[in-house]
């Protein structure tokens, strides 16, 4: 049987590991990229780029410009506003979820001290919790991105898009792994709080027999 202190190092590490891979995710372009064959960026002007929660990258130069939440869009379409409000919805959700990931480390590492029961089992509710936030802006993002394929297939011909080549990046890998990693982390405080518990009871039973 593992002892509390490996279970709740391996607890810690998985924490640390999943705040780093969103925080990674969070901070990178690569959630989407669109490759666009060379016939087409020269014959329709049409470039390759990778796009994140704050900017799209366009060009072999690397020339970028940042995804406006708070423009006007009283001239934009239905669906256009509708996809404007889900990219924000995903950028309130990621980012949420890594801040609370830090008082999670915090509140974890106090449980883990005190070998409190209540407060690991609070802790890994907490990181399961966390987990459906980061696991929500995922779904969202996927589906956001679907919806924005749908419009642009509707905007340009079968030939066009016969020479664009589309697919998710790594920073989605990262926050998909990190989603991951929450839920595992929790898991494990879930076992150092009845590995607690079991310790408690063990050296209360002890006390009284030997009283």
């Amino acid at each position: 049987m593992m002892s509390f202190g490996m279970v709740v190092i391996s607890a810690g590490l998985l924490g640390l590991l999943s705040f780093t891979l969103l925080a990674l995710a969070v901070g990178t372009e690569y959630w989407y990229i669109i490759d666009a064959d060379q016939v087409i960026n020269s014959s329709w002007h049409f470039t390759s780029s990778h796009s994140g929660l704050w900017r799209i990258y366009e060009g072999k130069n690397g020339s970028f410009h940042d995804i406006s939440f708070y423009t006007d869009t009283s001239e934009f379409s239905e669906q256009e506003k509708h996809l404007l409000n889900l990219h924000r919805i995903i950028v309130i959700l990621l980012p949420l979820s890594l801040v609370l990931l830090i008082f999670g480390g915090i509140f974890g590492l106090v449980g883990s001290l005190a070998r409190s029961y209540t407060i690991l089992t609070g802790v890994a509710v907490y990181f399961l919790i966390c987990s459906l936030f980061t696991l929500s802006g995922v779904c969202i993002y996927v589906s956001y991105s679907q919806q924005a394929l749908d419009e642009l297939r509707r905007l340009l011909s079968a030939e066009l898009l016969a020479h664009i080549h589309m697919s998710f990046g790594w920073s989605l890998a990262s926050a998909c792994l990190s989603y991951t990693l929450e839920v595992a982390c929790g898991i494990l405080l879930i076992l150092a709080a009845r590995l607690a518990y079991y310790q408690l009871n063990h050296e209360s039973t002890a006390a009284f027999s030997m009283s």
